[in-house]
């Protein structure tokens, strides 16, 4: 996620957290009662979103047609988009391995009702597997990260569609930095972003994971937007449902790396070989394969050093601009009918 950096700084302070390194490794457990909200098996509802609209979101860098390796579905995080956040990274790293990918643009730079963009990642989820006869890799950062998890939660058709959830420091159970920084009007996925939000508890409700996906949770203990993020109780990290889950800390791997929110979902070498691994093998990331020569390395594959501080000024820039934002509300979207119980 991503709250204009004023206040931002203004409710770290207020919290004064402290963060540490370390891991927290799921085993995943049996899912849980879902409460007030829908089963687990409820059919999905109809896209509000009109089809041009989704079909303009998805953009590829080829067909999908014969390919031999599962496509990947990039997702950009908070005030982002796809170009800003992943275009002078993971794309050009991609390009280079040979990787089919796809990325989805978020209505108003992912700041919107994240219910709606739920909506595109369905479609991208449903196009790009239809297309390619194939399981499709979802790669996330921040709220790219999460909101995957939204559509296979409450489009159960969706599960059959993905191999791999990857997410850079997801907003898995949201943040305590949006619960001050929104006390005040803040754009909708900001609100839904905050870790006491109805969004969030509609989220995690019943599973976090689900059966023949594979997740993997690069975090890092440094997060300064999606706090806490340290063991044992990760905001990143995954815990529930039957999906087979690792959530691995940078400084497992690296004790001395120090990326921060923005580092790690664009140039951090560890995030990106923790994403390599996922995707490489069956079944989430696992530590012991992460060559701990990464942790001598600056940059990740895809950036260039020679315009890696244009690249990465860029992109904080635009993502601490309020311009194309959705406007600021005092609270959160009310939970569409769908996330309910649908009644006989």
């Amino acid at each position: 996620m991503r709250i204009r950096r004023s206040r931002l700084l203004a409710a770290a302070a207020a919290l004064s957290v402290s963060i540490g390194g370390g891991v927290a490794t799921a085993a995943p457990s049996t899912e849980s009662p879902t409460g007030e909200f829908a089963p687990l098996d409820q059919h999905g509802p109809r896209l509000s979103v009109d089809k041009d609209q989704l079909d303009a979101s998805l953009e590829c860098n080829g067909s999908l047609r014969e390919l031999t390796r599962d496509p990947v579905l990039l997702v950009p995080g908070t005030t982002l988009t796809p170009e800003v956040n992943f275009g002078w990274n993971y794309m050009r790293a991609f390009d280079q391995l040979g990787l089919r990918w796809c990325a989805v643009t978020l209505p108003s730079d992912a700041t919107g009702d994240i219910q709606v963009a739920g909506e595109y990642v369905v479609h991208a989820l449903r196009t790009m597997s239809k297309e390619s006869r194939r399981d499709v890799d979802v790669v996330g950062y921040s709220q790219g990260g999460m909101v995957p998890r939204w559509a296979l939660r409450y489009w159960p058709d969706t599960r059959e569609l993905v191999d791999d959830v990857i997410g850079l420091s997801p907003s898995n159970h949201g943040t305590v930095v949006a619960d001050v920084a929104c006390q005040e009007s803040c754009t909708p996925a900001n609100h839904q972003q905050a870790s006491l939000s109805r969004f969030m508890q509609a989220l995690n409700s019943g599973a976090e994971s689900f059966p023949g996906i594979d997740y993997t949770v690069a975090y890092t203990a440094t997060d300064e937007i999606v706090v806490p993020n340290t063991p044992p109780n990760a905001s990143s990290a995954l815990r529930t449902g039957q999906g087979r889950i690792a959530n691995i800390a940078l400084q497992e791997i690296c004790p001395t790396n120090t990326a921060d929110h923005f580092a790690i979902g664009s140039y951090d070498p560890v995030g990106y070989a923790i994403v390599v691994d996922a995707l490489a093998y069956d079944g989430p990331a696992e530590r012991s394969r992460i060559p701990l020569t990464v942790c001598a390395q600056l940059h990740q594959p895809g950036v260039d050093p020679a315009t890696f501080a244009q690249d990465y000024t860029a992109m904080v820039t635009y993502a601490g601009s309020s311009e194309g934002d959705a406007a600021d509300t005092p609270q959160e979207p009310p939970l569409a009918p769908y996330v309910f119980p649908r009644q006989p």
